[in-house]
């Protein structure tokens, strides 16, 4: 996932915050733009791309 997000978006700083519980979260500026925890499921391939796409453009 990281190394996805970083071909992608190459001046991203993208970093690993360990926690418990299993938990997955992706932020963008201190917005959540997914979460495992709040859907109950892992992200399919290319969701987490596209949730931050949308949330950059306004969507």
């Amino acid at each position: 996932m990281a190394a996805e997000l970083k071909q992608a978006f190459p001046h991203a700083e993208v970093r690993l915050v360990q926690a418990s519980g299993g938990l997955f979260e992706v932020s963008v500026d201190g917005q959540l733009v997914f979460s495992k925890k709040a859907l109950r499921r892992h992200a399919a391939p290319g969701e987490v791309l596209q949730a931050i796409e949308r949330m950059r453009s306004g969507k």
